[in-house]
């Protein structure tokens, strides 16, 4: 009786435990399948800004921002997160230890390691949210833009070459400081997007200082002025649209990598158990040397 007994305990305590162990996240795995994708995702976005599949770029002339190249860059990003947390979730998966044999859900390892795959695509999209932020703060304490709020314009960045032809001149008094003018400037020129438009006050203002700073005579600072406000509002259109289409293709890439990364860590684990992959994805026996059928529910 006590033998008997103590059997019945040993094998509810082996069940809690196995319990127990099949619920447990494996973060060694789940870190390994995150630094691949952040290794493969590395990889694959330099070698898309080596072949120009980029729709920014760090000098502030930087003009080639067409539509189809925002729409292919965006494109790229799409399939490189693919590739990325496909191979960071496939990872994960093969590296986290089987499922115990005690299983009351018949998908249970399947979904374990899903989980697993998941876990290391939120970790890997964490980890590069706070590079991007940590390289984007130092960038902008290193600008020399932030001398002062008088002489800083947002525009700076966006409408630099609209600036130069705005105050263009042939000749020029020496060590004169424009840079109080063209933040003003700046910030006229970046209304020229909005609803209304430039004001008949700060076109005004525009034609005299360019008149002022450039000598040009009134009917030439004026045709200068409507032609630089013309295109400060086309380069300010084409970066917000720009900027919608990365933002759009970041979500997506993001959201796709998620599903993606659980898919390759359920082939993983099928692959680390020596199954055929599962109903659900396609070709399902093509990766496995001897297939076998599944079971019918």
């Amino acid at each position: 009786m006590a033998i008997e007994t103590l059997m019945r305990e040993e094998v509810m305590e082996s069940g809690v435990a196995a319990v127990e162990d099949r619920r447990t996240i494996q973060w060694s795995s789940v870190f390994a399948g995150a630094l691949a994708a952040g290794a493969m995702s590395f990889i694959l976005i330099g070698f898309g800004v080596a072949v120009g599949l980029g729709v920014s770029s760090a000098s502030p002339t930087w003009r080639d921002a067409s539509a189809a190249l925002a729409l292919l860059s965006g494109v790229y990003l799409i399939i490189q997160a693919i590739i990325s947390f496909g191979f960071g979730g496939y990872i994960a998966g093969r590296t986290t230890r089987p499922a115990p044999a005690l299983a009351t859900i018949e998908d249970d390892g399947e979904r374990r390691d899903g989980l697993h795959g998941l876990t290391s695509w939120a970790l890997a999209v964490l980890a590069g949210a706070a590079l991007l932020a940590l390289l984007g703060a130092a960038a902008i304490d290193r600008s020399p833009m932030r001398s002062s709020a008088s002489t800083t314009s947002a525009a700076e960045p966006l409408l630099s070459y609209e600036l130069d032809k705005l105050f263009r001149a042939p000749r020029r008094a020496p060590n004169t400081d424009l840079r109080e003018v063209r933040a003003e400037a700046g910030r006229v020129l970046m209304t020229s997007s909005s609803h209304s438009g430039v004001s008949a006050d700060d076109r005004t203002y525009l034609v005299q200082q360019v008149a002022a700073v450039t000598g040009l005579a009134a009917p030439d600072a004026e045709r200068r002025v409507d032609a630089l406000i013309a295109d400060s509002k086309t380069a300010i259109n084409r970066a917000r649209r720009n900027s919608i289409i990365v933002a759009f293709s970041v979500a997506a890439a993001t959201l796709i990598g998620a599903a993606v990364a659980w898919a390759a860590a359920v082939a993983g684990g099928r692959h680390r158990d020596g199954e055929p992959l599962p109903n659900w994805m396609a070709s399902s026996n093509r990766f496995h040397r001897s297939p076998r059928a599944m079971p019918v529910p």
